[in-house]
């Protein structure tokens, strides 16, 4: 029930799913937190849906934007892919060749029965390369994961590894307080690979309501939710030397 606090805020949400996104957000070990994400699996859905939890849509939305037509061939990796979230959106924009990966079984099960993806592999990013060869997708979509204990900014190199160049990679983290230096981190790393000539960001959109705070300390100015950005990278075209 709610506790405390005004009732438009996140503390409205039902408690069990506080506590179950509180644990997978909570300093545990990676092996820990992948069993919490096998556990979870089979609610996962439900609890984002009360969450009002938007990234799925608003990723597919701009990565839609950025990418030129047409989507049918276009070949994508859904990077830390959950329950299908993200493919779901993406198939409803005319995108039809998905692959994904995550550390969780628990979650490819479920995202094995959507009927969404081509492919599914069981990969632990940050500790393990992606399963897949070099120069390999048009898009890579990491959405949702780039945060605090999850996902570490260190990945960056081998998601453009996958990329084809001029390929496209979709990017999201939260500014909720908690993952703020997460986030500084991440946009250091953007930055020093943009700077290099790997990639150009083509935008950096600032969402207000991302998802349903679930604490009053997380929440943006006492609006009951936290914030997020969308990232949208393009990798650079490998240039043609002058032939002389």
């Amino acid at each position: 029930g709610a506790r405390g606090g005004p009732a438009g805020t996140g503390m409205g949400l039902p408690e069990a799913i506080r506590d179950r996104v509180a644990a997978v957000h909570r300093g545990s070990a990676l092996p820990e937190r992948l069993r919490l994400y096998d556990g979870w699996a089979a609610r996962y859905e439900q609890d984002v849906a009360a969450l009002e939890y938007r990234a799925p849509h608003l990723a597919a939305a701009s990565l839609s934007f950025a990418f030129p037509a047409p989507r049918a061939e276009a070949r994508l990796l859904d990077v830390a892919c959950g329950t299908g979230l993200v493919a779901r959106e993406l198939h409803r924009r005319g995108f039809r060749c998905l692959h994904g990966v995550d550390g969780s079984a628990g979650m490819l099960e479920q995202a094995r029965s959507t009927g969404l993806y081509q492919d599914l592999r069981l990969c632990v990013l940050g500790t393990e390369p992606l399963p897949a060869p070099a120069e390999h997708y048009d898009a890579v979509t990491v959405v949702g994961a780039l945060s605090e204990g999850q996902v570490p900014s260190t990945v960056l190199p081998e998601l453009l590894r996958v990329t084809k160049p001029g390929g496209f990679l979709c990017l999201t983290t939260r500014s909720n307080p908690s993952n703020l230096r997460y986030k500084v981190e991440l946009e250091a790393s953007l930055g020093q690979l943009e700077r290099s000539g790997a990639w150009q960001k083509l935008l950096a959109q600032e969402v207000e309501y991302w998802e349903r705070a679930t604490t009053e300390e997380e929440s943006t100015q006492g609006t009951g939710y936290i914030s997020g950005v969308v990232y949208i990278y393009q990798k650079c075209p490998v240039p043609h030397l002058e032939e002389g």
